[in-house]
């Protein structure tokens, strides 16, 4: 069993040496900063040193850790510990054994096994704080993320902004983050859609689940004028067509049963509400159309058929007619 702490993105680290791990550049640049920031505040004395592990030479972890003539505390950041050479793991090993109080270090792992001997010694180290940055992708996650920012700021947002401020900045948490911090500095306490509006109403950012919204919404040109300039931006189509996947999923289920919970569903109360005002005019028939549609066009996605863009307009076309077929 693992000795080390394991602590969420948005904790604090307490040992003088940290494991950042998972796929989120974002959270993980957060971290780091955050905890270098508090050992700062702890001696402004503090020496830092970033080195990249994949151009690792021998010696340089104990060299940059071991005590100096004046004692000043180091910290030592480890960058793509993914791709490292034998020579830290070695170190790091040799580190994590006669590890002093005066110096901290941050191992940085995006993914993959690279380095699997010196990361098992890194989580079952007593003194070592392993912080998790998976990426957040989910529609819950990214609203959970933009309301922890806001509580962390004491600032009160209401449900609709959260909601409008995700939907601006639907692919890139980085852009996200950075989207709240400006409303937070910039914004009174209490901050609500029409400020959301005003700062970032303008923007213009197509994404897979606003095809899906503005086709289930029956609005077809709409649909279609965000499909088109989502392929033109290179949205790949087999995420497209999750997507949509996605919001008929969620249709179908609670079409079966008027009151299933937003626990049952893997979805938030918000999105439960907006779905069942959506099925109206939805039939048996016109639901089965949709996923058969669905299932092709992710065929087509993965290469079954050679138009895509067709096999996507198509199902597009489907939907915002709630699964009645048009003659053309």
């Amino acid at each position: 069993m693992s000795k080390a702490k394991v602590i969420k993105w948005n904790g604090t680290i307490a040992t003088p040496v940290a494991l950042v791990s998972g796929a989120e550049d974002y959270l993980a640049a957060r971290v780091i900063r955050t905890f270098r920031e508090q050992l700062k505040a702890a001696d402004p004395m503090l020496e830092v040193t970033t080195i990249d592990a994949s151009a690792y030479e021998a010696g340089t972890l104990i060299d940059l850790t071991t005590p100096s003539l004046f004692d000043e505390p180091r910290l030592v950041i480890i960058e793509n510990v993914e791709r490292c050479t034998d020579a830290l793991i070695e170190d790091g090993l040799s580190f994590l054994a006669e590890a002093n109080e005066d110096s901290s270090v941050v191992f940085r792992h995006s993914s993959g096994v690279r380095g699997k001997k010196l990361l098992e010694a890194l989580r079952a180290h007593v003194d070592v704080t392993e912080v998790t940055c998976e990426p957040i992708k989910k529609d819950q996650e990214r609203l959970a993320f933009a309301a922890d920012e806001f509580k962390a700021a004491n600032k009160k947002v209401s449900n609709a902004a959260l909601k409008a401020i995700c939907d601006a900045f639907t692919e890139d948490l980085a852009e996200l983050g950075s989207a709240c911090q400006q409303l937070i500095q910039d914004a009174a306490d209490q901050i609500d859609e029409k400020i959301v509006d005003r700062y970032y109403g303008g923007r213009i950012e197509t994404s897979s689940f606003k095809v899906a919204d503005a086709a289930i919404a029956g609005d077809v040109s709409l649909a279609l004028s965000l499909l088109r300039h989502a392929i033109a931006g290179g949205v790949d189509a087999v995420p497209m067509v999750s997507a949509i996947a996605l919001k008929t999923r969620i249709l179908a289920k609670i079409y079966q049963n008027r009151q299933i919970s937003a626990a049952q569903v893997g979805a938030q109360q918000w999105q439960i509400d907006k779905a069942r005002r959506e099925l109206v005019g939805w039939n048996d028939e016109g639901l089965a159309a949709v996923i058969k549609e669905v299932a092709r066009a992710d065929a087509a996605a993965k290469g079954a058929e050679r138009d895509v863009v067709y096999a996507l307009e198509r199902l597009v076309l489907l939907i915002a007619h709630k699964g009645q077929i048009r003659d053309a």
